[in-house]
């Protein structure tokens, strides 16, 4: 048999955990001096620490993982289990390459403050234009709130044209609002040129205004790495004497199926200061 210390170090836990485990009647030692209380486990033993640990590293409740090593759990609904756990943590790795995704942006703004060129900042009039569109309300304009919401919101709306029979006249339009409501969210507009008349009764068309003046520089790759590009226009147009006057709209020129490749015009309606 093995002190608890030693069953311990073989099994790559800590003592606290083994006492916490045989608390919760998890894992019992095998045998229990009846005069000093030391607790000793036996090698055929680790096989069950394994489990354990495997299982709770898989995120299940210590609860789940008795029912589990206990045989509570029957093979079909440890299969659900472990499908769902799948899916959560597949769920939870996409989150966190999008939070490495803006991380990269905000970095990449940060080294390039200051050294980006922006000599292909091109100030332009931008006439009215026809759209077809859907909305909804992302709790902020960071890229990480606009995209859950305006990806979703293109797939219902080319979904959408198709089903009417409406074919696009011209390339994607996002532009964005405060929200009515108020409280910092943002009314995202996920829209595409069409010919179709007003009021059409499958989708809004509207008539999106002329804008006078646009500072406009185009931004090639994904949009989750719009930041640097987004920060570059707002330096010339402080630095060049106009002021902003609302949200830059996203004109879609290229959308191959790499998101990498897209290429994309910020068009942000500017006055003269």
């Amino acid at each position: 048999m093995f002190t608890i210390g030693d069953f311990a170090r073989h099994g790559r836990v800590s003592v606290r955990m083994l006492r916490h485990y045989d608390a919760v009647g998890l894992l019992r030692p095998a045998h229990v001096d009846p005069a000093s209380g030391y607790r000793h486990y036996t090698a055929a033993q680790l096989a069950r620490l394994n489990r354990i640990i495997a299982l709770k590293d898989l995120g299940f409740t210590l609860q789940q993982v008795r029912d589990i090593v206990d045989d509570r759990v029957d093979v079909e609904e440890l299969r659900g289990m472990l499908r769902l756990r799948r899916a959560e943590l597949e769920t939870a790795v996409a989150a966190a390459g999008a939070r490495l995704v803006q991380v990269e942006a905000r970095l990449r703004a940060i080294e390039s403050e200051g050294h980006m060129p922006t000599n292909d900042v091109v100030i332009k009039s931008v006439p009215s234009l026809r759209v077809a569109e859907l909305t909804a309300t992302a709790a902020s304009y960071g890229p990480e709130d606009i995209g859950p919401v305006i990806g979703p919101l293109y797939e219902e709306l080319f979904r959408r044209l198709d089903s009417a029979g409406i074919t696009p006249t011209g390339p994607g339009v996002a532009y964005y609002e405060d929200a009515p409501e108020g409280g910092g969210g943002i009314s995202v507009h996920a829209a595409v040129q069409v010919s179709a008349p007003l009021q059409d009764d499958v989708l809004r068309v509207v008539d999106l205004p002329s804008l006078e003046e646009a500072a406009t520089i185009v931004h090639r790759g994904s949009m989750d790495t719009v930041l640097p590009t987004a920060q570059a226009l707002a330096r010339w147009i402080d630095a060049n004497g106009y002021r902003p006057v609302g949200y830059a709209r996203e004109i879609n020129l290229e959308c191959p199926e790499n998101r990498d490749e897209w290429v994309t015009e910020l068009q942000a309606p500017v006055i003269r200061t």
